[in-house]
């Protein structure tokens, strides 16, 4: 028997909802742009931070390093505290740590000192799932699907779109300028959020997991650092074995510990679903495939054309060759919107991982010009923008409504950790293939097609996961969502009083009779 609803429609929302619901698209999706310049913010000028910092190359490396390990350990916590507290808020303070370590680099040339503000800086990576936590709760269901998908993409065109621009104030401008821009763009950022974008009413129940936090966040560092460092370190060295070892020994505690905890930080119950679990394992694939284009295009675009095969472009121009990838990105989320509403998410996700396998085995053969990285660069950022625009409405499709900004935290930090392994392993790759150009290393033609073979080899296996995901249909009914207070405690009461009616007789209508949002068996992009 269908529940007893007290509705609230998406398509028809409140006069408030409906006033404020135009500009939220554009205030998140900014803000998340915004977070995700930081991690390609000194992409330009990384061969020079051992001079810039008077430190070893070796050393240098951590400057990028923080900032990831830091962006792993926010995103699943960040959106376990927007759940509990608020998403807005928890966003304006991910905002904020940002324009703090923005500044701290801006005013430094201090090795550690860098660090600590590239570290600060990745943290507001948790400003990702928190904004389509935000658009789940606050939008109607027609503008859902373009607008996750565009969220969940800001990841890659915010990263993008920042090469060019770095590039043109590194070439033309002192270096921290880069941190004087970074600042601006979270400052405006925030200003945007505050003014524009509401605070969704629904809470999570229960309190926040300190001890659950801090044991992910020591074997995610664990783990990534090993990752990340393994090439200078040595695969076979005794600290890369030894941290890849406790990272182990520390999750698998700490997962014990989250299933015999009230309000755990994951609920690796839920984690643990056929749906979840294997959408989770494909956007490490994606995240591979991301990354791998980013490490390539660039260098393959700025080595000298004595090599035979550099093409001897300027830095500014392969930035600019290598943006089509992020615009495109931006670009395919109202395409994604029209294909997932007829076929759904599992199809646009294969889909995607399809044209991104396409063009990396276009890309073997079409290396040789500056227009054919273009194309490359194209291709590959429609086939991204439609993998990532798919795997927030595959998580948020399983999940409670209550866990999205946790859940869609914990598939953000899949995409990170698939990220650091392409940056491991295709830097190896690359390393070891490299060839003496004068008296210099660089990286050699085979080791760019090795890579490009990687990151197809890494899609093909997301392809066959995402084949195994469960088919979700076009939803036939509107969803129900809490839009006030009132009905945000409704909402909890509610799950409360059914779980206790099904218990005794299974008849889906609580004492009551007052139900919030539906989990119609047509929608399953949606839970109560």
């Amino acid at each position: 028997m269908r529940r007893t609803k007290q509705i609230r429609r998406t398509g028809e929302p409140s006069g408030p909802r409906r006033a404020r619901s135009g500009p939220i698209v554009p205030v998140l999706a900014f803000a998340g742009i915004t977070v995700a310049v930081m991690q390609t913010l000194l992409v330009p000028v990384i061969k020079d931070l051992p001079v810039l910092l008077d430190t070893t190359p070796a050393d240098a490396t951590w400057v990028m390093t923080a900032t990831l390990l830091a962006g792993a350990v926010s995103t699943p916590i960040m959106g376990r505290l927007g759940d509990l507290y608020g998403k807005r808020r928890m966003l304006l303070a991910s905002l904020a740590v940002m324009v703090v370590g923005s500044l701290i680099c801006a005013s430094t040339d201090e090795l550690v000192v860098m660090i600590t503000g590239r570290a600060l800086q990745g943290f507001a990576m948790g400003a990702i799932p928190l904004g389509i936590g935000i658009m789940r709760d606050e939008l109607p269901r027609e503008r859902l699907g373009s607008a996750m998908a565009l969220m969940s993409s800001s990841i890659g065109v915010g990263g993008g779109l920042a090469l060019p621009a770095a590039a043109l104030v590194a070439q033309h401008a002192d270096w921290h300028a880069l941190f004087l821009g970074s600042a601006g763009l979270g400052l405006l950022a925030m200003a945007l959020t505050y003014a524009l974008v509401p605070e969704p009413p629904l809470r999570a129940p229960g309190t926040f997991d300190a001890v659950g936090a801090l044991g992910l966040s020591l074997g995610l560092v664990l783990l990534l650092l090993p990752v990340t460092k393994g090439s200078d370190w040595g695969w076979t060295s005794a600290p890369t074995l030894g941290l890849l070892a406790a990272s182990v020994a520390t999750l698998v505690l700490w997962g014990l510990f989250e299933l015999r905890t009230p309000a755990p930080l994951v609920d690796l119950r839920t984690t643990a679903r056929r749906e979840v679990l294997l959408t989770n394992l494909a956007s490490i694939m994606v995240g591979v495939a991301f990354y791998a284009v980013s490490l390539v295009l660039p260098q393959l675009l700025q080595l000298p054309t004595s090599t035979g095969y550099g093409l001897g472009r300027s830095m500014v121009v392969a930035g600019l060759c290598v943006a089509p990838l992020g615009v495109t990105m931006m670009f395919v989320a109202p395409l994604y919107a029209r294909i997932s509403a007829r076929r759904g998410p599992k199809a646009t996700l294969m889909l995607g991982l399809l044209v991104i396998a396409i063009g990396y085995g276009a890309g073997l053969g079409l290396l040789g010009a500056a227009w054919q990285t273009v194309l490359i660069a194209v291709v590959l950022g429609a086939g991204i923008g439609l993998a990532y625009s798919s795997l927030p409405a595959l998580i948020i499709g399983a999940v409670d409504p209550s866990e999205t900004g946790a859940a869609n935290g914990l598939n953000t930090l899949m995409r990170s950790i698939g990220t650091s392994v392409s940056s491991a392993v295709i830097g190896m790759v690359l390393a070891n293939t490299s060839v003496t150009t004068g008296s210099v290393q660089v990286p050699s033609m085979e080791g760019f097609r090795i890579s490009f073979l990687i990151a197809m080899g890494a899609v093909l296996i997301g392809l066959a996961l995402a084949a195994f995901l469960p088919s979700q249909r076009p939803a036939a009914h509107p969803v129900l969502l809490a839009s006030s207070a009132g009905d945000a405690r409704a909402a909890q009461t509610a799950r409360a009083a059914r779980a206790g009616a099904e218990r005794g007789q299974r008849s889906g209508v609580s004492n009551s009779g007052t139900v919030v949002s539906s989990r119609d068996t047509s929608d399953p992009g949606r839970s109560s």
